[in-house]
This record gives C-alpha cells, sequence and structure tokens, in this order.
C-alpha cells in the first residue's frame, strides 16, 4: 500500500435537507437512514480503508460536531480530525486539508470525497480510486469521477467529457471540457440523451502540490488567508489561525473556483453505483420501493390506495397507516410530525418556514 497516498473525507455540511431526521445539531452524514447499520461518515471511512494505509485517512468536519465524530469513529487519530471554526463550503476546506497534508507529506496524493455518498459496491470503489491515485501520482492533473447517468436526473451536477461518448464505454481518463450546475428538466434530458455527459460525483483526486499550485492561481483571495501556514497548521498556534483565516474568508466551491476554470481537470468515467444522497428526492431514487412505488423505511407500515410515498418512523414499533396518499414524505420523529409533498422544491419552501420564531428548538 502506497504511503504516499492519502484520503480526506469532506463532512462538515449542516444543511437541513433531511428535516426532521436531520438537525443543526446532528447533520445527515451522521444520521443511519435508510437502515444501512451505521452513518454516512463512517460508511465513507470504511469504504476508504484498505484503498490508503489507515492513518492516511483524515475527516474534515465543523468544530461543533467533533464530538460526533470521535464516537462513530472513535480509531481515528486525533491529528487527522480536521476541524473549521465555520462552513464556508468545499473551497476553503480543501485549502486547509491540502496545507496539512503538504505539511506532513509534499508527495501526498489526495482522493478527496463527500461523506454523504451511497456507493453499494466497495470493491469495486476502491479499485476505481485505487487506478485514479496511481494515474495522479503520474500527472499533474486535477482528476474529478464521472458517473455515467442512468437518467436525466435534475440533482446532480454534469460534467462534459471531450469524446464523452466514446469514454463512456472505456476506462482511460478524458480532457473536461464543460461542467454544468444542477440543471432544470429539458436540459439534463438533452445531456443524458448526447452521451457526451456524466454526473459529478463530487470525488477528486490530485497531488496536494498541484491542487495548491492551481488555488494560489486561481483562488487568491482564500490562498492568502493561509500564508504562515507552514508553522501555524499541526501546532498550538492552528485553532486560533484559522479562527482568522476563516472568518475572512469567502464560501466558495472548489467546482465553481478551481474546476471550471483550470486546463488541468481530466475526469475518470466510472462503473460503480453511486448516489448523491443530498435530500430525501435522491434518497428516494436510490431506494428500492414496494410494488406501488413507496419509500418504506420503518418496519410497520400499512397503505392502501398510496403510492411514491416516502414513509419512517423513528420509534420501530409504530405503525405508520396511509389512505389515498400520493408522492408525500411522511416522517415521524419523537417531536415532529412531517407530512408534505415529496417535490424537492415544494419540500425546501415549506421548511424553510423553520426560521420563523417560534421554531428554533426544532431545527
Amino acid at each position: 500500500m502506497n504511503h504516499n497516498y492519502y484520503c480526506v473525507i469532506m463532512a462538515g455540511g449542516y444543511a437541513n435537507h433531511f428535516w426532521p431526521l436531520s438537525r443543526e445539531s446532528r447533520p445527515k452524514q451522521f444520521l443511519n437512514i435508510a437502515g444501512r447499520g451505521h452513518s454516512f461518515v463512517r460508511d465513507a471511512y470504511e469504504r476508504c480503508l484498505g484503498l490508503v494505509p489507515q492513518e492516511n485517512i483524515l475527516i474534515i468536519t465543523l468544530s461543533r460536531y467533533k464530538d460526533l465524530v470521535r464516537e462513530q469513529i472513535p480509531e481515528l487519530p486525533a491529528e487527522n480530525l480536521l476541524l473549521e471554526p465555520y462552513g464556508r463550503k468545499t473551497a476553503p476546506c480543501i485549502a486547509y486539508a491540502t496545507y496539512t497534508l503538504l505539511g506532513r507529506n509534499p508527495e501526498a496524493v489526495v482522493a478527496v470525497t463527500p461523506a454523504d455518498l451511497l456507493i453499494p459496491d466497495e470493491g469495486l470503489f476502491r479499485e476505481t480510486l485505487s487506478r485514479a491515485l496511481d494515474y495522479a501520482a503520474r500527472n499533474e492533473v486535477l482528476a474529478t469521477l464521472g458517473i455515467v447517468p442512468s437518467r436525466p436526473d435534475t440533482n446532480y451536477g454534469y460534467i462534459q467529457a471531450v469524446g464523452g461518448a466514446l469514454a463512456r464505454n472505456d476506462d482511460k481518463p478524458v480532457k473536461v471540457k464543460t461542467f454544468t450546475e444542477k440543471p432544470d428538466a429539458a436540459l439534463a434530458q438533452v445531456f443524458y440523451q448526447s452521451g457526451e455527459f456524466f454526473w459529478n460525483s463530487g470525488i477528486f483526486v490530485w497531488q496536494a502540490r498541484v491542487i495548491e499550485e492551481e488555488m494560489r492561481k486561481y483562488t487568491p483571495e482564500i490562498t492568502t488567508l493561509f500564508q504562515g501556514w507552514e508553522s501555524a497548521l499541526g501546532s498550538p498556534a492552528e485553532e486560533v489561525f484559522l479562527e482568522r483565516a476563516y472568518t475572512d474568508c469567502t464560501k466558495l466551491s472548489i467546482d465553481y473556483g478551481v474546476m471550471e476554470k483550470t486546463d488541468r481537470a481530466w475526469l475518470f468515467p466510472v462503473r460503480f453505483e453511486w448516489s448523491d444522497i443530498d435530500n430525501w428526492e435522491s434518497l428516494y431514487n436510490s431506494e428500492a420501493k414496494d410494488g406501488d412505488g413507496n419509500l418504506c423505511l420503518s418496519p410497520n407500515n400499512y397503505l392502501k390506495d398510496s403510492s411514491g410515498n416516502i414513509l419512517l418512523a423513528q420509534n420501530a414499533k409504530k405503525l405508520i397507516a396511509v389512505d389515498g396518499l400520493k408522492d408525500y414524505v411522511v416522517i415521524d420523529t419523537p417531536d415532529v410530525l412531517l407530512v408534505c409533498p415529496r417535490d424537492s422544491e415544494q419540500y425546501r419552501d415549506f421548511i424553510s418556514g423553520l426560521s420563523l420564531p417560534g421554531f428554533d428548538e426544532y431545527k
């Protein structure tokens, strides 16, 4: 196993897209959704085992979630838990992890992955990512893993590859042509039918020094805030240093900040099954349903003339009885009962009301 290879798991998001199951105090990456037995972040950690040395797995999250990570991954070395004082999206997160790794090993080759992915075939995931790490070790590229789309899904970003239609039938990396954020239904259909586009997996592979060079070139507003990192990171001064850097840091994604601008972006076509579990709708699309299209996430359900629903009760003994309901989310927790249309936009609009006075204890 190559000791220059590392995995960084990004687990700092706190959006309440799975409310009321997720809360600001325990966001989705720390939840066991769909009864898999453990949380998304634990899943991500175990996928990286066997891919890189165990001591080369780092998790970066918000300082408020430190105890949740330690509770769910107690074997993680303390120095491999990187704590951001504030959420600033993926570019500052990757800058912090990159400078940390450069301080430990200037030859580091890094796979960066979100925590909230569902990838059933861990063996194929490791095999694919191992090849991508080997390629990035030999080439100064910023590689992203591209998923061959199975439908025109509007929940995912899309990447157009040079010779994309041919790339779908090959495992060789190809040059990236364009990035597109989540499209509307019509554009997603065009992308899907063209054969040139891949879903953006959110998984990146690169040499630490290469992404640092490109970030200095394209996101100097972030990298200048990390000046002096050599003496601060990994020292008693790290917390104060990060507080100052993150206070002035803009919110910026690595896709928009670097990947859409660099001429070093390459795509690795991959074959493993993949889902970015970003909301109830994406969970619905990724899980097995009953004959009427209902996704039942708890054992006791009685349904009549109902279809396309998501049903979950945290109390496994509680019966969910539904008659004549179509395309709804029904989630029962000890302090909240949610009944809402499954449509992602309607759901977001509905739960935005939590920001109103009187609902703070339920956020």
